[in-house]
């Protein structure tokens, strides 16, 4: 056996935390953009870090896409190794804090409805406590991708997301009501309980986009049947929905939750009461590991404690 032979193999690298906290991150934003935004590097920053990581694995972690990466099964067992102890090892070293001691605000989005309505009441105490918030509304598919770019820190969604690089906990349910003033009230009520949704053709029907997904929804679910009509009024605000429902413009499929003082008060009227109402759960979003500013741990579980009572 010649010495050449019997040396024993030089050891391979050990990739250093940095490059490891970069690419947990990668991997939980789905792209090396979204990650940049997260760690505060630039893009050719995190692309330069993942190839010297793949350099010194001698495996390939991530396949481009179009949109993102995706991972591949050795950078799901990797993440599954190192994942949990990085994060433990980062929340030990703490938090960065703002200057002055102070923590950050927390970015808070979600549908302007039930933001205005349920879950920035439910904040109030803690911005009184001290608590600093920047909020934002939209729609859940647009939020949930600027989640993952690092734009939120917390998302109220009206769906579950998909993929392993956001997690949720149901925040509560929402059940689906169909209304009108009282004067289509005393027109149509009676004949829609003999007749079915063709009581209401003579009713212009609110929506607030132009696809009616709730109305198309609640047809479904309740009546058996597929929607067909199209919308007298259109507003991009279940509140302006409301407004205009209550004003007699027609009839609508509003959240419960955004009508309850207006069905106590008689200024809108149930049209029908199924036996089994269309329900959405809504959710609770954050990106996976823990988070730098404990601000935001606050706020979720404010949330988690006010949702009961939803």
């Amino acid at each position: 056996m010649t010495q050449e032979a019997s040396r024993p193999a030089a050891p391979q690298p050990q990739p250093d935390l940095n490059l490891l906290r970069t690419f947990v991150a990668v991997y939980r934003s789905g792209s090396f953009t979204g990650a940049a935004q997260l760690l505060g590097l630039s893009q050719p920053t995190v692309t330069t870090q993942m190839r010297t990581l793949e350099r010194q694995t001698g495996r390939e972690l991530f396949e481009r896409r179009p949109r993102g990466v995706s991972p591949t099964p050795v950078a799901d067992e990797l993440a599954a190794r190192i994942a949990g102890p990085l994060d433990a090892l980062l929340t030990a070293a703490g938090p960065e804090g703002a200057p002055g001691g102070r923590a950050g605000p927390v970015h808070l989005a979600g549908p302007s409805e039930l933001l205005c309505t349920s879950v920035l009441p439910a904040l109030a105490p803690l911005v009184a406590e001290g608590v600093r918030l920047r909020v934002t509304t939209g729609l859940t598919d647009t939020l949930l991708e600027e989640l993952r770019a690092g734009r939120h820190d917390l998302v109220c969604a009206t769906t579950r997301p998909r993929g392993r690089t956001l997690t949720s906990v149901p925040l509560g349910d929402e059940e689906f009501v169909l209304v009108a003033a009282g004067h289509w009230a005393e027109r149509v009520r009676r004949r829609l309980a003999a007749e079915g949704p063709a009581a209401l053709n003579e009713v212009p029907l609110v929506s607030y986009a132009e696809d009616l997904p709730i109305t198309r929804r609640y047809w479904r679910h309740v009546f058996g049947t597929r929607l067909t009509r199209a919308a007298a009024l259109t507003v991009p605000d279940l509140r302006g929905v409301l407004s205009a429902v209550v004003a007699g413009a027609g009839f609508g499929v509003l959240p419960r939750y955004l009508c309850l003082g207006e069905l106590a008060a008689g200024t809108v009227v149930l049209l029908h009461e199924p036996d089994d109402p269309p329900i959405n759960t809504g959710f609770l979003v954050q990106r996976p590991g823990p988070s730098e500013n404990p601000d935001v741990d606050r706020v979720r579980d404010q949330l988690l404690r006010a949702a009961r009572s939803w």
